[in-house]
């Protein structure tokens, strides 16, 4: 019992810092690297956009591809996070002119989008292998510890990236930095990623959709948009509102933690909870959150905001994921691809028009969209409780 127990704890730890190195470095390393990147002339807050757009693309691909992909789980998570650690490292070089105009290299495009891919892959498939793993193990009480990954890597590379503009680091040696760390995790997990996983079965063609799942993945997509702003510009945002302050270096990692946070508290919350209640709530939450942002542009308003805006960050995706295999038990698959794809959008289309509005009225204007799209989701969960009793 001893053994299985700590093979237990191994998955676990390796599902966390798989999901750390994907998307906590693959993802979102970005976000508080753009001010230094916008410091170095590199990027503009256009071209900002677009790079976070085109890794929010690759993201939406990768998601569906793994709906249809027939691999084995462990071979398939190595593989991806061999390519989270390349494409960080080749972040590094120096692509851009150090004359920041909207136009882009395109192969930073190309990069960020591929990372996207990446990190929708490891997150799909190192999820199933873990918890197939732990079930296997008998733990499965343990599968919350792999979701605080994300939250965790958020908490690092924030935590690193204000040190590193304070010393005067360029953008460049950030990501090679986060990339000589992921590379270390990898190695760290590496041994543990292996047999005794699982095969992805093709998802079936499509799903007939009616009007309860078409009105879930609509209100779903609201979440894809209602947070991707703020988990984009928000180191930018608390520079421009705290002009010269030490502070805003430190609300991305708060972010970070209460992500972890919310991920190890809604595991917890009972099956027997309506889910689009739960829904609705956590929705709500993070309108709050966003709204913060822009009404109480101060240290204490914007921690709260991060706090807040965080926390029901990966709830919203598990609440969503359970209501899809409430109504499709028998193969739920097709109906998360739905889920997946709206919430993808959602994500694309947040960065672009944030840059767009910004140029009239900062980001506020992108923030009160965002927080009322987060408060129009709420609404539609509450709606869909009444009008399609469980």
């Amino acid at each position: 019992m001893a053994n299985s127990d700590d093979e237990a704890w191994r998955v676990a730890i390796a599902g966390l810092l798989a999901l750390a190195v994907a998307m906590g470095i693959g993802r979102f390393a970005f976000t508080p690297l753009l001010p230094l990147m916008l410091r170095d002339g590199e990027v503009t807050l256009v071209g900002g956009g677009a790079l976070a757009s085109a890794n929010y693309l690759g993201y939406f691909v990768g998601a569906l591809l793994c709906t249809r992909w027939q691999r084995e789980a462990a071979p398939t998570v190595r593989a991806g996070l061999v390519a989270t650690v390349a494409l960080t490292l080749a972040m590094g070089a120096h692509w851009g002119s150090g004359l920041a105009t909207d136009v882009l290299h395109p192969l930073w495009l190309v990069l960020r989008a591929a990372a996207g891919v990446a990190s929708a892959v490891v997150f799909v498939f190192v999820s199933g292998w873990c918890l197939q793993r732990l079930g296997q193990l008998e733990r499965s009480d343990l599968g919350g510890i792999i979701f605080c990954g994300p939250g965790l890597g958020i908490v690092v590379t924030g935590l690193a990236a204000g040190p590193m503009a304070a010393r005067g680091w360029p953008a460049a040696a950030g990501w090679l930095a986060f990339g000589v760390l992921a590379a270390l995790l990898v190695a760290v997990l590496w041994r543990t990623l292996r047999g005794g996983g699982v095969s992805k079965r093709a998802a079936s063609a499509g799903a007939t959709m009616t009007a309860e799942t078409t009105w879930l993945a609509a209100a779903y997509g609201l979440a894809g948009f209602g947070y991707i702003i703020t988990a984009t510009f928000l180191p930018v945002m608390a520079r421009s509102a705290l002009p010269g302050s030490a502070w805003p270096d430190y609300f991305w990692p708060v972010f970070g933690g209460a992500v972890a946070l919310g991920a190890f508290i809604a595991t917890r919350v009972g099956v027997t909870h309506d889910n689009r209640t739960m829904l609705a709530w956590a929705f709500a939450l993070q309108s709050c959150g966003v709204l913060l942002g822009v009404v109480w542009p101060t240290v204490v308003g914007l921690a709260l905001s991060s706090l807040l805006a965080g926390l029901p960050f990966t709830a919203i995706t598990l609440f969503a994921m359970r209501e899809s295999r409430r109504l499709r038990s028998h193969d739920p698959a097709p109906l998360m691809g739905w889920l997946t794809a709206t919430y993808g959008a959602g994500q694309i289309a947040g960065p672009p028009l944030a840059t767009a509005l910004h140029r009239s009225g900062g980001f506020a204007p992108s923030l009160l969209t965002a927080a009322g799209a987060l408060a129009l989701g709420a609404l539609a969960f509450l709606y869909a409780r009444r009008r399609w009793p469980a």
